[in-house]
Order: C-alpha cells, then sequence, then structure tokens
C-alpha cells in the first residue's frame, strides 16, 4: 500500500506539548493552510477544539482569581503586590525571553505590527470624531476617557496566555511582536486624552516621557529586541533564567485579572458601555483582520493579529482612569463587562475571521 495521499496526511494532528501541530503536506502550524488543502471541516473542528479548549483555561483560571479575591483566601493588599509582580517583573520577563530567542527574520514583524496600529487608530478616530454626539448624548469628559480606553487598550494578559495555548512558543513570540507595537502608542494616546477630556491634573510632558520611557511592556520590548541581535552570544544560564521567571507569567497574570473584577459593580448597560463594548470587542478584531489580509499576513500570524485585537480591554485602564481624574467606576464595569462578554466573542472572531 503506497503512502497515504494529502487528503489523508492532512487530517491527521497531533498534540504537541505546546499546540496542536499539523504534519504531512500541510505547512506547521499554518491553519489557513491546513484549511485549503481539503478535507476543511475536520481540521476546523480540531482547530476550534483547540482554541475552545484554550479559551475555556484561560477563562477558568480568572474565575478562579475572582474566587480567591471572593472568599478572601488571598487579602486586597496582597493582590496589590501580586499585581506588581507580575506586572513589573513576571510578564517582561517573558516579553524579554520570547523577543530574544526569536527568529524575527521569519515572521510577518512589519504586517503584523502595521495592521493592529492602524486599526488602533481608525477606532481612536471614530471616537474623537463622536465626540461632539457622545457629549450631546449625555456622555461627559471623564466618561469619554473611559470609552477611549475602552475602545483601545487590550489585556496583554489574556492575550499571552492565549496566543501559548493555540500555538505555543511561535503564538508566544507573535503575541510579543503586537506588544512591540501597541503599547507605546496606547500609553502616549491614553494618556493625552486623559489629559485633555478628564477632571484631573493633566500629566506634564516629562512626567507623561517618563510613564512611557519606564513602562515594564516598553522597556522589555526594546530590551528583548536588542539581546535579539546577539542571541548566539546569550548565555544559556541567562536565557533559562528569564524563561523561568517567565513561566509563571501567564498563570499568575490570570489570577491577577479574575482578582480585578467587580461583579457588583455591573448595572445595566448604558450607552458608554455599548460603545465601548462594541468598538473593542466587534469594529476592532474586524478592522485587525480586515487590513491585516490586505498586508498578506496569513496563517498563525493572522489568528494571533486577530486574537490581539479581540481580547477585552486592559485592568490597568483602571488605574489610569484613577490616577488622572477619569471616570473610574464606569472603566471597571466596562472591563469587567467586556472580560465576561470576551468568553463568546473571542471563538466567534477568531473561527469566523481566520
Amino acid at each position: 500500500m503506497g503512502p497515504p495521499g494529502p487528503s489523508t496526511a492532512a487530517l491527521t494532528y497531533q498534540r504537541s506539548s505546546e499546540s496542536f501541530v499539523p504534519f504531512g503536506p500541510v505547512v506547521p502550524g499554518s491553519n489557513a493552510t491546513a484549511i485549503k488543502t481539503g478535507a476543511t471541516r475536520p481540521i476546523l473542528n480540531c482547530f476550534a477544539d483547540a482554541m475552545l479548549a484554550s479559551l475555556i483555561a484561560v477563562f477558568l483560571v480568572i474565575a478562579t482569581g475572582w474566587a480567591l479575591k471572593v472568599r478572601g483566601i488571598v487579602s486586597p493588599t496582597h493582590w496589590l503586590g501580586v499585581e506588581r509582580l507580575t506586572y513589573q517583573v513576571l510578564f517582561p520577563a517573558v516579553v524579554i525571553h520570547t523577543l530574544a530567542v526569536a527568529d524575527l527574520s521569519r515572521l510577518p514583524v512589519l504586517a503584523m505590527g502595521a495592521s493592529l496600529v492602524i486599526s488602533i487608530l481608525v477606532v481612536a478616530s471614530l471616537l474623537l470624531a463622536s465626540r461632539p454626539l457622545l457629549a450631546r448624548a449625555g456622555v461627559g469628559g471623564p466618561a469619554f476617557t473611559s470609552i477611549f480606553q475602552g475602545s483601545v487598550r487590550w489585556n496583554t494578559f489574556v492575550a499571552l496566555a492565549m496566543a501559548a495555548g493555540l500555538n505555543g512558543r511561535d503564538g508566544t513570540t507573535l503575541m510579543a511582536i503586537a506588544v512591540a507595537a501597541m503599547i507605546p502608542l496606547l500609553n502616549v494616546m491614553c494618556v493625552l486624552v486623559l489629559a485633555r477630556y478628564a477632571n484631573g491634573r493633566p500629566m506634564g510632558a516629562a512626567a507623561t516621557i517618563k510613564s512611557i520611557a519606564f513602562n515594564p511592556f516598553i522597556w522589555s520590548s526594546a530590551l528583548g529586541l536588542i539581546l535579539n541581535q546577539f542571541q548566539a552570544y546569550l548565555p544559556a544560564a541567562i536565557t533559562t533564567y528569564v524563561d523561568i521567571m517567565g513561566r509563571a507569567a501567564l498563570g499568575v497574570g490570570l489570577l491577577v485579572v479574575g482578582a480585578s473584577l467587580d461583579l457588583r459593580s455591573l448595572a445595566r448597560p448604558r450607552l458608554a458601555h455599548c460603545v465601548a463594548i462594541v468598538l473593542k470587542l466587534v469594529v476592532m478584531p474586524v478592522l485587525a483582520w480586515t487590513i491585516a489580509r490586505q498586508f498578506g499576513v496569513s496563517g498563525p500570524a493572522l489568528t494571533m493579529t486577530v486574537v490581539a485585537a479581540a481580547v477585552p480591554t486592559a485592568t490597568a485602564a483602571y488605574f489610569l482612569a484613577r490616577d488622572l481624574g477619569g471616570d473610574a467606576p464606569l472603566m471597571a464595569e466596562i472591563t469587567t463587562l467586556q472580560t465576561l462578554l470576551a468568553l463568546a466573542t473571542l471563538p466567534l472572531a477568531v473561527l469566523f475571521l481566520i
């Protein structure tokens, strides 16, 4: 009996330690290529199962964090320390290690980064253009800043966890590219919008530059890209050390996301909630997918682009709103609603757009 034909091999998937990996005539790691080779439905179902399993696992960890907070197993003061550890140490370790050891020459760095940046700029422009209409609808300046943050910012913790679950190390590398492209722009825009429309004391130019330069995701991205140029000379002990630190980030980060949710603060969705939800969970992923396709992005890179655009807003947006005079309670409500709704919208975005 001869070797199996392409359609038979295309059906075969093996469960690796990091992701579902197609083999045979299919290009490894490319979901789009696999689907085009024939036997579309079984392969699509396999990818859907992998994505749903990854998403459920992510939200179970988030729910565990919420339960730990509600039950008082971890005190509020301890959560602050855990959040600071995750934000300042563990997640930067993931970004540094991922970018330092990655082979960026084989990845669509510019196309993927440009797709996400343009998507953010389009949504931001739509919001700023609609500011007079929202004001006439009763949305004040501080509330507008929360809508803005809720519409453009992204939860890096959830995105990196989803990327690792779907595509393993390659997924994490692709998501690190999104971090490097999106975080600097988002920090600048959100600070400027809060300075313009919030009731707090405007942040000066020096303070703005300092907040951007010392943002852990920004300096870790820069350091990882610099080390990438010297990866052949990096001591194994150092790369292993950073890798070990980073391995704790995803689980702990998702627990922090869960602990930040306040289900008691949820009210009946108002205009402000609906605008932020639709723009972030629907418009942003569709825009990112459309632009990425125009730039020739495909396969796992396209999947990660959609995931980066479709995850809920960042929990850190609440603290920025609180510190700079935005509507912090509204920001907390938007964050909680988006996080809960993303359980449904994330798989829909990936399955319908990829």
